[in-house]
């Protein structure tokens, strides 16, 4: 069994979450049960994919949970573009979330290809 903590993706991942849960802080209160409960939920779902896919037996069943990180890094950089389009949040503070996501996107999908291919 892998130790979660010690994956840069996983911490990453947290810090990210505690920041995106910031912005969403103050989106209208119209939103809390649409896209502010989307984008919080796609958020949390990237650390948390990493940490359940380290208690896997095999790099093929971890690297599945990695691609289901990946896959929510993608449903929120929708929701992040969208949110930027209802004027919900600045394009600064999208572009801004953007990279830092774009960041974490590559580095899931280099742990994914490692597991996959062992190098």
């Amino acid at each position: 069994m892998r130790n979660f903590r010690k994956y840069d993706v996983w911490l990453d991942g947290i810090e990210y979450a505690v920041e995106v849960y910031d912005t969403t802080e103050n989106f209208p209160s119209n939103e809390r049960f649409g896209l502010t409960s989307q984008i919080r939920r796609a958020v949390v779902s990237i650390p948390s994919n990493v940490a359940e896919g380290s208690s896997r037996t095999s790099d093929k069943e971890f690297s599945r949970f990695v691609e289901i990180s990946l896959g929510s890094s993608f449903e929120l950089e929708t929701h992040l573009i969208l949110s930027q389009r209802r004027r919900y949040i600045s394009t600064d503070e999208r572009d801004k979330l953007l990279i830092s996501l774009h960041s974490l996107q590559r580095r899931l999908n280099a742990l994914r290809t490692k597991l996959l291919t062992g190098i």
